[in-house]
């Protein structure tokens, strides 16, 4: 760090803290119980942990994987340790019981993963992540200057311009990254950092460095901070000032780093010389490694040793005699001031606003996609007639624009999935909630979405020789409008429901492929099988749109028959215009059991769909995914 930093962006950085200072932050007796999932047994995921961390101090849970680092971080924090677990325990600050409320005020989480959006600056990340936490009698000006003192203490003040990085676009190193993601969760100044393996991914020199960063910070500003890690350097694991080390869910070392060393020589386990002591540790109660039960037995006496130790009863007594200096705010006591309502949803859809129109993959590729896309319909269905040959083509170009543009949406994935995890990581430190994630992504959509069905129309519409009328091109347009809307949300609800990319992506094409088979052009509705009909066609927007467009481009044109040697005409759709040799459109729109003069319910039907598909996902992730 640059130690010419000037006193003034230390004290900014300090401004507006809240008048609580934590010196102490200490847990007893914590456990974490969840039922085991094949007996139905309960299964301790953690047992008995105890802890104190000072002001100033940065303490390392180290453990192999599975050991309950994270449980005990999520615990700590009052997070969810596991899905239905259930947490015993006194954690306090300075002494007093800390409940929930508390330690969101108090606290910041940094997750294992960076929930950062890639196509937006570094000085445009620390901003938005102020404004969605900083409260709102924090002026302007003290906002940004806290911004820029932050990206001045972890060494990106070269990089503030520079993008996070996107898969197209390089930006910044992972060692940025992490400092970035950590820096953004400072803005609010929290008293205790909680961290979920901050050096994943690096090696071991960009490790140190993100440690070596933390460690400044946390002196400079007297904060706590605690952070699992797996497996890290000597030089990374001698930067931290205490160690808890753990396995099978159990402590089996808290205390000061420089003493750990003396005391497992003492119980037996001498740390050879010119070993890396993180490595040492971490082998001595690897059960992942364990073969013949010889490492789960000298685990278990190590834990056992520790319980029943000297150095644990002092914890212990030191936990039970810490003096409080820090009084909880009840239910009772005037709620921290937080930013105005309308701030998140603003924030959000500013933010939303930059990435769409900077970050290729959210609809600059779409677009590229659905150009593509009018100029191969355009030319294969090029200057249909108004013959009775052409009108299985017209048809066939119709289902085709509706059915392939939301099909096409699946592109939408990757982008949502991004916004998403961004979402439950802000989510999970208090900062947005589901209603205004859920409303900045649908309203930043229309802008873009309606550009593509503009775009895709004036292409294709004209190519293909529909109506040349204004309003009847103007219609089309409103169709393909609703369709992508219904098509995005459709993208929207199932990734919100399994988050996953490629499991996300299979099952809206999926779904998208029943809308297409159900919507009465494959099998016309007179024929439909009757589940597929009454379970499925009447919730198929694309059913919807295909009937509007048709409705549009086919009811008011007259098609011509063909005529034999003899004079006969040889009409394939039924007519009372059939001795003249022509067809009515209405007769083709019948033959399909589509009706007229129900264009306006369809729209409203189709406006209803995308309703249900956006509350849905806003349920989802209000209940569900918490």
């Amino acid at each position: 760090m640059d130690s010419s930093r000037d006193v003034e962006a230390n004290q900014v950085a300090n401004a507006h803290l809240s008048n609580n200072e934590v010196h102490v932050f200490s847990w007893h007796n914590l456990n974490v119980v969840v039922k085991d999932r094949v007996t139905g047994d309960p299964l301790s995921l953690l047992s008995n942990a105890a802890g104190m961390v000072r002001s100033g101090e940065l303490l390392a849970i180290m453990g192999p994987s599975g050991s309950g680092k994270t449980t005990l971080l999520n615990a700590l924090a009052h997070r969810v340790a596991s899905a239905g677990a259930k947490t015993t325990g006194n954690i306090s600050v300075n002494g007093e019981h800390a409940s929930s409320s508390a330690m969101r005020q108090l606290s910041a989480y940094v997750e294992q993963e960076d929930a950062l959006i890639g196509s937006i600056t570094v000085r445009e990340t620390m901003m938005f992540a102020a404004r969605l936490s900083l409260p709102h009698n924090v002026s302007k000006k003290n906002a940004l200057r806290r911004v820029d003192s932050l990206i001045a203490s972890f060494g990106l003040q070269s990089q503030s311009q520079t993008i996070v990085g996107t898969p197209i676009k390089k930006g910044l190193s992972g060692g940025q990254k992490k400092r970035l993601g950590i820096a953004s969760r400072l803005i609010t100044n929290p008293k205790i950092l909680f961290l979920d393996e901050p050096t994943s991914g690096l090696d071991s020199a960009l490790s140190a460095e993100v440690i070596r960063y933390l460690k400044q910070i946390g002196k400079e500003n007297n904060l706590i901070i605690i952070c699992s890690i797996h497996q890290p350097s000597t030089k990374t694991y001698q930067l931290f000032d205490k160690l808890a080390l753990m396995s099978l869910g159990k402590m089996c070392y808290f205390g000061p780093l420089d003493q750990a060393a003396a005391y497992f020589s003492r119980i037996g386990y001498s740390i050879p010389p010119e070993t890396n002591p993180a490595e040492y540790l971490l082998d001595l109660i690897n059960v992942d490694l364990d073969k013949d039960g010889e490492v789960r037995r000298r685990t278990e006496h190590i834990s056992t040793v520790w319980s029943e130790g000297r150095e644990f009863a002092s914890l212990t007594q030191n936990i039970q005699s810490s003096v409080s200096a820090f009084v909880e705010k009840n239910s009772s006591s005037s709620s921290p001031s937080k930013p105005r309502p309308w701030m998140i949803p603003l924030t959000l859809l500013h933010r939303s606003w930059i990435k769409a129109y900077r970050d290729l993959v959210v609809y600059q590729i779409r677009v590229a996609m659905y150009l593509g896309l009018a100029i191969m319909m355009g030319t294969v269905f090029l200057r249909l007639q108004n013959t009775q040959e052409y009108i299985q083509p017209y048809i066939n170009a119709i289902f085709f624009g509706g059915a392939f543009m939301s099909f096409m949406a699946v592109a939408y994935v990757p982008a949502f999935l991004e916004d998403l995890h961004t979402f439950q990581q802000e989510r999970a430190n208090g900062l947005v909630g589901p209603a205004s994630f859920i409303l900045a992504n649908f309203v930043i959509g229309l802008p873009f979405l309606f550009g593509i069905a503009v775009i895709f129309s004036v292409v294709q519409y004209w190519l293909s020789n529909f109506r040349a009328d204004g309003a009847a091109f103007m219609t089309w347009i409103m169709w393909l409008f609703l369709d992508l809307v219904a098509a995005e949300s459709l993208v929207v609800l199932v990734s919100s429901i399994f988050p996953v990319f490629v499991i996300s992506l299979a099952i809206t094409a999926f779904v998208n492929g029943l809308w297409m088979s159900v919507n009465g052009f494959l099998v016309p509705m007179t024929i439909l099988n009757p589940f597929w009909k009454y379970v499925f066609h009447y919730i198929d927007y694309q059913a919807y749109v295909f009937q509007g467009m048709m409705v549009s481009e086919v009811q008011d044109r007259v098609y011509s028959c063909a005529q034999a040697e003899n004079g006969q005409y040889h009409c394939m759709y039924p007519s009372d215009l059939n001795s003249e040799g022509k067809i009515r459109g209405t007769d083709v729109l019948r033959s399909l059991d589509i009706s007229t003069g129900r264009e306006g319910q369809w729209v409203g039907i189709t406006i209803a769909i995308i309703v249900v598909y956006r509350i849905l996902a806003y349920l989802v992730l209000r209940f569900w995914r918490k």
